[in-house]
Formats: C-alpha cells, structure tokens, sequence
C-alpha cells in the first residue's frame, strides 16, 4: 500500500465523519482547482447529483475562478439549484480541502442562499 498524500488522508478523514453521521442527508461536495471551483449536491443513497454549480457555467465565464467572489457566486447559485431540487438540509464535504479562502466563501454564501449545514 502506498503512502497517502496529506490531501489524501484529509479526504479519508472528511469521509469517514461524513460517513457516520448515517447518509441522511444529501452533501454539498466542492472541488477546487487553480483556475475553478465547483460545487454539487449529490445524494449518496440514490447515487445522484440533485444540484450542481462551477465558474465554468456560461453566465459566470466573465471572471476567473480564482477568487473567492468567484466562489461565493457559485456558493449562492448551487444554495439556489439545490432549494427549487427541493434541498434545504445538507452536510459540508470539503474533500481534502482546508476550509479556508474560496473553499469558505463557498460554504458561507450557500449559507446565505438558504441552505443548512
């Protein structure tokens, strides 16, 4: 077995806590990559995303997604996907992510679209 990156062992630790709250709720998971950032509500029992937002949809390539206004967008337009899906209530899957910077705007303008987490 190889050695696992610190990324990779941050994403094994946000799984597992996720993972023993008992799958209740669908998540919120967030990529972040050096140019974008996306962001889904996927419900892991039916195995399907129910809402999805990125800085590569067509009415947010005027801006890079690099910044954390970029994110924040983003955060506002999944928080809005998910509620006419019918999704209020999510858990926070940040992946290997530190919740810090974009990751954080993200997460606190999906907060403020109406979404709970």
């Amino acid at each position: 077995m190889a050695k696992l990156s610190l990324f990779e062992r941050r994403r094994q630790r946000v799984r597992t806590a996720l993972k023993a709250r008992g799958g209740q709720r669908p998540r919120l998971s967030v990529h972040r990559s050096g140019k974008h950032i996306y962001a889904q509500v996927i419900d892991d029992a039916q195995g399907k995303t129910l809402a999805s937002a990125s800085t590569l949809e067509k009415d947010a390539r005027g801006s890079t997604g690099a910044t954390a206004a970029a994110a924040a967008e983003v955060g506002k337009r999944v928080a809005e996907k998910a509620k006419q899906a019918g999704v209020t209530q999510v858990v926070f899957d940040r992946g290997g992510f530190l919740f810090h910077g974009r990751v954080k705007a993200l997460a606190d303008a999906a907060r403020e679209g109406g979404l709970e987490f």
